[in-house]
């Protein structure tokens, strides 16, 4: 009997925001001869690098990543076209025989990628009605109706997210199922392994607010102000990225720096939860824990859930 090396397989290294994912997806590329593929919905935009923890060049240590900057802000985001996107890149990948590193918290994007997921079609006229309430009435009406629809969606996502909310009602209408019936089950496209990093929820919003703390330092309101020229108020998703939207209303006159400041870490700390939330409900996720008492034995403990040999 002989043994040969692991085929390469997609790695997704998924859990809350400010838990550690980049570094470790870095370690986990330089040890397989891996590349990234970026599964954070907010890292897609071009411009968003200090809110969104972008790693930089430096901090990407060679390994290539792909689908960072590739839309303006402007842009509406869409699942489906990532979906398109990230296969396309992952199979490149694979074909290569390099190992596909999926590296993000936006548990869809996650889903969209590795499931045998499909997306519902769109109908024009329920589309325009349900924004046109939002417009009237604001998202957390139509959350408040959502949580009565489908309370496990409702639950998933931000009731400031309006875009995603309108979604979640117009597949319901269109499909007469609840947003999450449609959904499918844990049927994987690729063969993958899947790594949850955990945080205990005291470490994690202390790694929060000090993450706040560095972006606001980092020139965040800055960086918030050279978009808002370039059209980021216009755009329905990016506009609503945490930090920005705080951010927005500052410059707005909505409210202080300060108090956004506070609003951002506080809004973080409950998408954290969300996020924790999602990525629990799914038992193919390897969870390891990803503290400061666990720092140093993360890296090997995670390589050696995806180092699996064949034998010949």
């Amino acid at each position: 009997m002989s043994t040969a090396p692991p085929a390469p397989r997609v790695i997704a290294v998924v859990g809350p925001t400010a838990a550690g994912k980049s570094d470790l997806g870095v370690f986990l590329a330089q040890r397989l001869g891996g590349e990234i593929v970026n599964a954070d919905s907010m890292q897609l935009y071009r411009g968003m690098d200090i809110g969104t923890a972008k790693l930089t060049s430096e901090e990407r240590s060679g390994v290539p990543h792909h689908l960072l900057d590739i839309w303006d802000v402007t842009i509406t985001a869409s699942v489906a076209e990532y979906q398109r996107l990230a296969r396309a890149r992952i199979d490149a990948l694979l074909a290569e025989g390099r190992w596909p590193i999926l590296v993000g918290g936006s548990g869809l994007y996650v889903r969209g990628a590795v499931d045998n997921l499909e997306f519902p079609g769109t109908d024009p006229e329920v589309r325009a009605r349900l924004e046109e309430e939002l417009t009237l009435r604001g998202s957390g009406a139509l959350h408040t109706r959502l949580s009565a629809a489908d309370p496990e969606a409702a639950h998933a996502i931000l009731p400031s997210n309006g875009r995603r909310i309108v979604r979640a009602l117009e597949v319901i209408e269109i499909t007469g199922r609840p947003f999450t019936a449609n959904l499918p089950g844990h049927d994987s496209f690729y063969d993958t392994v899947q790594i949850g990093v955990d945080v205990s929820r005291p470490e994690l919003d202390e790694r929060i607010t000090r993450r706040v703390d560095r972006m606001w330092d980092a020139g965040l309101v800055d960086e918030v102000r050279a978009l808002e020229a370039q059209g980021l108020r216009e755009g329905r998703t990016a506009s609503r990225a945490l930090g920005y939207q705080q951010v927005l209303a500052a410059l707005s006159g909505e409210c202080t720096e300060d108090e956004a400041r506070a609003e951002t870490v506080r809004a973080t700390k409950r998408f954290a939860r969300r996020q924790d939330s999602w990525f629990r409900r799914d038992p193919r996720v390897h969870w390891l824990k990803g503290g400061v008492a666990d720092h140093a034995e993360l890296p090997e403990l995670a390589l050696s859930f995806v180092e699996r040999p064949v034998t010949a």
